[in-house]
């Protein structure tokens, strides 16, 4: 038997751990998505939050200065980030020539996103992206790990695009389509042809808390600017295929969409109707939604859910404020599973915006990029 290690042995393996960690940077850090990154990344068994980067306001603070008043996650701030002195997002060759990858999470318009974070991909430095700026960039791969993993091969493409031979820019898809996406993909060998999804997002989505948004307290808004644009067409990016390069959008299903803005802080309800060429019965459906595993389960990521699309027989179930925590926010929660008078059959689906929907998402793609080798230690 191998004697305990020694207090010296114990701390020099973890001084070998911590070396062997990738270097994580955050572009836009100080906002509720750049924050919801540094909690999830606390204790990461792969990578170390080592290099914050937002506005030029907050730049040569440290982070807890920086961030002030505004830390709006329900755990505390980690201790290893307090002190990071918070650089200039713009001065790109100082940021990229401290970390191995970025996460980016930046508040700019959409035309200077793309020039950002193509300019970190240029730098040689690998870009996860939580923003929309890209998502239709065509040898951009735009992922939900458990779904479309391969897509990541089109950064190949990229890559001769941007003259990289490391760099180059991922992203995840909008928090709005996590709930029924992922449900339909279960169910694709039945062959849906025809959805209506209502959303009913939590406010966090917005980037606030109730705080900040007291209007939204006992209110309802039926309008969120282009989500239901993105709701209705990036599930079809997201099972398309890799064509001469680029990602060539799925024919279908269609789907229909309205968006709306509802008083919750997290969470992101998905009510939704389904029509099948093929005619599944109800254990049909709930059995594909419970063995569906996709390359994050069989990898054991470390932020991948055990169990993704959990099924849950109440017929008050899922609910935001018992199932929005679901595998830790990273999986995904359906019930009311039943036949319908026009469409085939209507579901409820239930996940957590700002985690599974935004910077969540994100972590577990970079955790599917290292696995498939496209992010290493510089």
């Amino acid at each position: 038997m191998r004697p305990p290690q020694s207090f010296a042995e114990k701390q020099k393996a973890e001084e070998k751990d911590m070396e062997q960690k990738l270097k994580a940077g955050i572009l836009g850090g100080t906002g509720m998505v750049g924050q919801r990154f540094i909690s999830l990344l606390e204790n990461h068994p792969w990578f170390e939050v080592t290099t914050i980067a937002a506005s030029e306001r907050s730049a040569g603070k440290r982070y807890e200065e920086a961030v002030g008043g505004r830390w709006k996650m329900d755990t505390p701030m980690p201790d290893s980030v307090k002190n990071i002195i918070v650089k200039n997002v713009n001065e790109i060759e100082e940021v990229a020539s401290s970390v191995d990858f970025v996460f980016s999470a930046v508040d700019m318009t959409k035309e200077e996103i793309r020039a950002i974070e193509e300019a970190y991909a240029k730098t040689e430095t690998p870009v996860v992206s939580n923003n929309s700026a890209h998502r239709w960039t065509p040898d951009v791969p735009m992922v939900i790990p458990e779904i479309n993993p391969e897509h990541m091969q089109v950064i190949e493409f990229q890559k001769k695009r941007l003259g990289a031979s490391r760099g180059f820019v991922a992203v995840k898809p909008n928090c709005s389509i996590q709930s029924y996406a992922p449900v339909l993909t279960a169910w694709m060998e039945f062959e849906p042809y025809e959805v209506v999804a209502t959303t009913y997002q939590a406010i966090s989505g917005a980037g606030k808390t109730f705080a900040d948004w007291p209007e939204m307290e006992g209110n309802i808004i039926p309008y969120i600017g282009g989500e239901e644009e993105k709701s209705e067409k990036e599930p079809l990016r997201i099972w398309g295929t890799i064509e001469n390069g680029v990602i060539v959008p799925a024919d279908g299903p269609t789907i229909t969409c309205q968006c709306i803005r509802v008083p919750v802080l997290n969470g992101h309800t998905a009510a939704v109707f389904v029509k099948f060429r093929k005619k599944p019965t109800k254990e049909q459906l709930i059995a594909a939604l419970e063995r569906f595993r996709g390359l994050p389960q069989k990898l054991a990521l470390p932020s991948a859910p055990g169990q993704f699309i959990r099924y849950m027989q109440e017929d008050n179930r899922p609910q935001v404020a018992l199932d929005v925590d679901y595998e830790n926010g990273m999986g995904v929660c359906v019930g009311r599973l039943r036949e319908d008078s026009v469409y085939d059959w209507k579901f409820v689906g239930l996940s957590h915006n700002t985690v599974r929907g935004a910077a969540g998402g994100a972590v577990l793609c970079a955790e599917l990029l290292k696995a498939q080798g496209y992010i290493t230690a510089k």
